[in-house]
């Protein structure tokens, strides 16, 4: 027989470590400190082992803002972020759709694939066993994109997301919803995103160096704003300048760095954060 009182315990203290993470959430608006706590928000509503969250803005690059990936971290840069994010099916069904939800592989299971290889080649070199999306509306064109991941070989015998557990983050996305709302209410920036000390470092010394050596202080700092996913106007208000003087900018900043696209800008971008997380001694 089930003690009743037992059952109450644990039911009150999960209550508890969930209210208490949501203060916390709540508590770290506009800080550094947000993902991480929003992060383990999501941990007291499911159980996975590893996040990644991104920005996403329809026809742009996603904008990393947080993981906390303890393997193949570099498949997220050199791979996922520069080009594979393409054939993700959960932003192909984002973008198909535009609406808010939570979503596992095999709710998409009639979304086709626009390319096999994109679980072939990248999917599985992750150690991803399942995943679990949860899209998050902030405004017409910027969304809130969080992955959680269980990986292979893990210690419990459910290495699937339940219905179940969609459904309890499902119960509490109009929460998460509004704490990102609060949190991303202006542009994405790299440079703020935070995860372990290393990466969340590296990132911020990044933004700061990229093309310091063939820009001028000005360029260099609209170029970092272009690969944060901001556009001209964007850029013009956020600097208190012309939106031709940008326009400009943006010219030289092609020229100089010899790209074409911005598309070729963000590529060059995520190799210059792949060589500065080598170190002095990267080859």
């Amino acid at each position: 027989m089930v003690d009743g009182n037992a059952m109450h315990r644990n039911v009150t203290a999960s209550s508890s470590e969930l209210n208490q993470a949501l203060a916390s959430t709540i508590s770290a608006l506009r800080t550094t400190h947000f993902t991480s706590a929003f992060t383990k928000l999501l941990s007291r509503l499911v159980t996975f082992d590893c996040a990644v969250i991104v920005g996403y803005r329809p026809g742009k690059h996603p904008i990393y803002l947080f993981d906390s990936l303890h393997q193949q971290r570099e498949l997220l840069f050199q791979r996922y972020l520069m080009d594979a994010y393409q054939d993700d099916p959960f932003l192909l069904l984002l973008a198909q759709q535009q609406k808010e939800g939570v979503f596992t592989a095999k709710n998409i299971d009639s979304f086709k694939y626009r390319d096999g290889d994109y679980q072939q080649d990248f999917y599985q070199q992750t150690g991803w066993q399942d995943e679990l999306c949860i899209t998050l509306y902030l405004s017409e064109a910027r969304w809130i994109v969080v992955y959680l991941g269980k990986l292979k070989g893990r210690a419990e015998p459910q290495v699937r997301f339940t219905d179940a557990e969609r459904h309890q983050v499902t119960c509490y996305l109009s929460v998460l919803s509004a704490l990102c709302q609060q949190h991303w209410n202006t542009p994405f920036h790299l440079a703020s995103a935070t995860v372990n000390g290393d990466i969340a470092a590296t990132l911020r010394q990044s933004v700061g160096s990229f093309g310091k050596t063939l820009l001028t202080a000005r360029e260099q700092q609209v170029a970092a704003l272009m690969v944060q996913g901001m556009d001209s106007q964007e850029i013009a208000e956020y600097l208190a300048i012309g939106h031709g003087t940008v326009k400009n900018h943006r010219k030289r900043i092609y020229a100089q760095l010899g790209v074409a696209s911005l598309s070729e800008l963000f590529s060059l971008f995520l190799n210059h954060i792949v060589a500065s997380s080598a170190g002095p001694d990267h080859r």
